[in-house]
C-alpha cells in the first residue's frame, strides 16, 4: 500500500496502534512523529517512518505489504540505507513490515536472513493477531477481517472507543477512521447490514462512501442529461444516475486490489464484469 492507502492514515490519525503492534507502552507514542519520507536518490519513498524526539530512541521504518512482490525486501532495505547514509541523525533503527497473512510474503529472502532473523526486522501477520484486547489491534484487525465478521467487530470497536477515549477529538477521528475502514469494505457488506450497524452508532452514515457515490452520480446525471436533452430530461437523469452508479464502482477499484482482493473477486463484489475490472487494474498499475 502507499501513503495515500488506509494504513496511511491509520498511522498518521491513530499511531497508537503501531506500538500497540510492536506491544511497547502506549505512552510511547508522545515520543514519535509520523510521516513517509522521500529519498533524493533514485526516486525511493518510505511509506511510514516514525521518527523519535529524542537521539536514544530508534527510527521505525513501516512498510504494509499488501502484494506479492519479489524484490520487495531488496527495495525496502535499499530505502532505508540510503535514508541512514543522508540523514543527519544518529539514532538506531527498526524496520516494521506488515503482511495481511505469510502467503502474501515473498520466498526470496535469503540474501536478507540475517537482517531478517535480528531483532532488526519485526514481521506481522494481521491473520495471526491472536487474543488482542487493545483499540489499536483491533483496528488494524478490522482492515483484513471477512465479511461476516466485520459487522459485529466493527460494532464491539465503537463501543470501546467511546468508553476508553474521553477526549471528543480523539474519539470523533478514531471512529471516523473505523468508519473509513469499513467504507474501504463496503462492497462485500450488504448495504442492510451497514444500515444496522449504523443505526446502533452515533457514527454518520458512510460519509466518505455516501460523498464519493453522490459526487459520481451527480457527474453522471449532469452528462446524462446533456445527451438526453432531446429525449427528456427524465431520461437523461436516469440515464446519467446509472453512470454515475458505474463511476462510484470503478473508482474503488484501486482501494479494493490495496486490501489484497483478486480480481474475479472485485468483479463479483461489485457485480462488474471481469475484464472490466482488469482494465481499471493494468491502468493503475
Amino acid at each position: 500500500m502507499k501513503t495515500d492507502s488506509i494504513f496511511y492514515q491509520l498511522f498518521q490519525t491513530f499511531p497508537r496502534c503501531f506500538f500497540d503492534l510492536l506491544n511497547l507502552p502506549a505512552n510511547t507514542v508522545n515520543d514519535y512523529e509520523f510521516s513517509s519520507v522521500e529519498i533524493k536518490q533514485l526516486a525511493f519513498r518510505i511509506d511510514g517512518v516514525f521518527l523519535p524526539d529524542t537521539v536514544d530512541k530508534p527510527i521505525y521504518f513501516v512498510e504494509v505489504q499488501f502484494q506479492k512482490d519479489e524484490s520487495f525486501y531488496s527495495r525496502f532495505f535499499s530505502e532505508i540505507f540510503l535514508y541512514l547514509h543522508q540523514t543527519k541523525l544518529s539514532n538506531n533503527w527498526q524496520g516494521v513490515v506488515i503482511y495481511p497473512n505469510r502467503q502474501i510474503e515473498t520466498s526470496n529472502t535469503s540474501r536478507y536472513q540475517e537482517l531478517l532473523n535480528s531483532d532488526r526486522v519485526k514481521r506481522y501477520y494481521l491473520n495471526e493477531l491472536d487474543k488482542i484486547e487493545s483499540v489499536g489491534l483491533k483496528t488494524l484487525k478490522l482492515i483484513i477481517s471477512p465479511q461476516k465478521e466485520a459487522i459485529e467487530q466493527g460494532k464491539g470497536l465503537i463501543q470501546q472507543v467511546k468508553q476508553e477515549f474521553n477526549d471528543a477529538k480523539q474519539q470523533e477521528n478514531i471512529l471516523q477512521l473505523i468508519e473509513t475502514i469499513l467504507v474501504y469494505k463496503l462492497p462485500l457488506i450488504s448495504r442492510q447490514e451497514i444500515e444496522k450497524m449504523f443505526s446502533l452508532s452515533d457514527l454518520r452514515e458512510t460519509k466518505v462512501y455516501q460523498e464519493a457515490l453522490e459526487e459520481g452520480i451527480e457527474k453522471g446525471i449532469e452528462q446524462g442529461i446533456e445527451r438526453g436533452r432531446q429525449e427528456g430530461r427524465q431520461e437523461g437523469r436516469q440515464e446519467g444516475r446509472q453512470e454515475g452508479e458505474l463511476a462510484a464502482k470503478m473508482s474503488s477499484i484501486p482501494r479494493l486490489v490495496g486490501l489484497g482482493l483478486s480480481i474475479e473477486q472485485i468483479a463479483q463484489a461489485l457485480d462488474l464484469d471481469i475484464e472490466q475490472v482488469r482494465k481499471i487494474v493494468q491502468s493503475d498499475s
